[in-house]
Order: C-alpha cells, then structure tokens, then sequence
C-alpha cells in the first residue's frame, strides 16, 4: 500500500468538496485483494468442514458396505468420492454464494474480473481445473503473493481475484487547479452598434 493509498471500513463516501485554492482530487476506490496467510486460514477451515462432512456422510456409507477406507490409490473408491466432495464443495458455494464457508468467516469473495458476476466458466476453471493443477503441484499456491491482485494459479485461469468484502482501498490522483477562465472582450465597430446608441448619438448633435 502506497501513500496514496488509505484502507476505508464499509462502503466509500461518494461526496466530493470543490476548493477553489487547492488541487482537484479524483478519487477511485478499489476492494482491498485478500493477500496469501488471510487466504490460506480461509482454505484451512474448508478443509476442516469437508473432513467432517466426509467423516458424517461418507465413513458410515463405507462401514456399512464394508469397504476400505484406508486405500490411497486415486482410483479407491474412498478416494474419487473425496475428490468429489472436496470439488464440489468449492464450485457450488463459489458459484451460488460467492464465497466458501471459510471465506465468509473472514470476510472474502470470489468475483470476476471481467464479468460483473460469476459464471459457470469461471467456477469450473476456477474451483476445478485450477484446483487440480494446485493440488498437484502445491507450491503454485505461493504465486497469491507474488501475482497482481493476490492471484493464485487457479485464479489466473479464470481471470478472478479473492477480495474483501467491505475494504476499500482509496487511491488519490492529484491533478492541477482548473485555470481561471479569462473574458475576452473584441471591439464592436460602430456599423454594429445598437439602434438606440445610434439615436442617443443623433439626440446629442
């Protein structure tokens, strides 16, 4: 955040006060991006909500049909329903909410930024193919911190950012005082003056 920068708490004032003696100010407020350790506590809480789901819904499936949950091999059957519990969780909360449980704990959206809202396009590039490439390659979730607007990978496929919800960053562009507009007067030759200049003139012979 640069000097010109000031975090604001709730929705930005739009009111504007003209000075005659002091430079015009445009101002364009911005949600603050969700940078990486507010991002990672977020997607810590999913995980645990999606552990305890899976535990609830999944395991006693399992124990009644007697199959193994300790198998680890991608093709287990404990394994592709986690993987489409855990996928699914983020695509239909993205996609309906905006947000994920641990998001809306600590104030974050998902949005786009080239459409006003979330489309299916985005969430499944976004909540899917993106996640699956993170998940294989772990470290590419560094990039929230190094990326432009606290992008990870999965949001630079689908062109969105993490934001939150009621931050503002206030950005001020200082330009020069507009300059005072100057009259100016051109001479009027006689042919063009008025009628009655013309008969005050004859009044006066």
């Amino acid at each position: 955040m640069t000097n010109n920068e000031i975090v604001m708490q709730g929705s930005p004032s739009m009111e504007n006060t003209l000075l005659m003696d002091k430079p015009i100010t445009n101002k364009n407020y911005a949600l603050k991006t969700a940078g990486f350790w507010i991002r990672f506590w977020a997607f810590f809480i999913d995980g645990i909500i999606i552990a305890a789901v899976g535990g609830i819904l999944v395991n006693p499936i399992f124990y009644l049909m007697d199959w193994s949950l300790s198998d680890t091999v991608w093709y287990a059957p404990i394994s592709i329903i986690s993987a489409i519990l855990y996928y699914s969780y983020f695509v239909v909360m993205t996609r309906f909410f905006g947000q994920t449980l641990g998001k809306m704990i600590f104030g974050l959206r998902v949005i786009s930024l080239k459409h006003e809202k979330l489309t299916w396009s985005d969430v499944l590039f976004r909540d899917w193919i993106g996640r699956i490439i993170n998940s294989i390659f772990m470290p590419l979730y560094i990039l929230v911190g190094i990326l432009p607007n606290n992008q990870g990978i999965h949001d630079f496929f689908a062109d969105t950012t993490v934001v939150h919800e009621k931050i503002y960053i206030e950005k001020n562009i200082e330009e020069p005082s507009l300059p005072m507009k100057e009259e100016k007067t051109e001479p009027v030759s006689l042919e063009q003056k008025s009628e009655p200049e013309k008969l005050e003139g004859k009044n006066e012979e």
